[in-house]
């Protein structure tokens, strides 16, 4: 099941700024999940839908009951040696990836996984490939982490009711990168964390003063290089005192 990208207003023959110099083949994203409905929706619209109407990629969404042996399409059972909750089976999971031919990386959202980063969007937006496992339920048999996918992933220490909403924030990161996907280059390449970097500096836009605060004066300047100077200096100091 493929994902048709729907025109939001924007004209896709006017985007002619792209993120690399040389043509590449179109990533393809595969999405394993009991629910690739939930995808639908989202990969239709704004960037992530502007990437695949450039061929920049394709969404490949597997729907994860399609890799059950009964009548139920049973995905789960409970765990071994008691507890609460239940446990996705490791088959349907094996088998949806052998069924695709999945090549690395093959990634495991889970909140026991390295926490994503900028960087990983760009390693992944340079590949040909991603396939990202969605978790449901109280956990994944581990047999799934060890010897199916390459690595895990999580968004950061707090649990979601399954891997689609970190999968789809995954998927939005890689494919702004993507040729395109948007028609300013620079705005991508100010953003919070690329290329190593730090948060990125405060924004604003007019009006100059709402409700009694004013924008900056500099930023009113005209001068590019007190600017400049300024959104490195704020940038610096967010991000040291970011989260404090």
């Amino acid at each position: 099941m493929s994902v048709e990208p729907q025109h939001d207003g924007l004209q896709n023959d006017v985007e002619a700024q792209v993120f690399a110099e040389a043509p590449k083949p179109p990533l393809m994203i595969n999405i394993v999940s009991i629910f690739p409905e939930f995808f639908a929706a989202p990969l239709s619209i704004s960037i992530p839908s502007r990437a695949a109407a450039a061929g920049s990629v394709i969404y490949n969404l597997v729907d994860l009951r399609s890799f059950t042996h009964d009548k139920h399409h049973t995905v789960d059972s409970y765990p071994y040696g008691g507890g609460p909750g239940m446990v996705m089976k490791p088959t349907p999971f094996f088998e949806a990836v052998e069924h695709l031919g999945a090549s690395s990386p093959i990634v495991l959202l889970s909140p026991r996984g390295r926490t994503f980063t900028q960087a990983d969007a760009h390693r992944f937006a340079a590949g040909t490939e991603l396939t990202l496992l969605c978790g449901h339920y109280k956990d994944v048999d581990q047999r799934v982490a060890d010897h199916l996918a390459t690595e895990e992933l999580s968004l950061g220490d707090f649990v979601l009711s399954g891997g689609e909403p970190a999968a789809l924030a995954i998927v939005d990161a890689v494919a702004r990168l993507l040729p395109g996907a948007m028609s300013d280059h620079d705005s991508a390449a100010t953003d919070s964390f690329y290329a190593g970097a730090g948060v990125s500096a405060p924004s604003y836009t007019r009006p100059e003063e709402y409700r009694g605060h004013r924008v900056p004066e500099v930023l009113l300047s005209g001068h590019h290089a007190k600017i400049a100077e300024w959104r490195r200096v704020e940038g610096a100091r967010r991000t040291e005192t970011r989260g404090q």
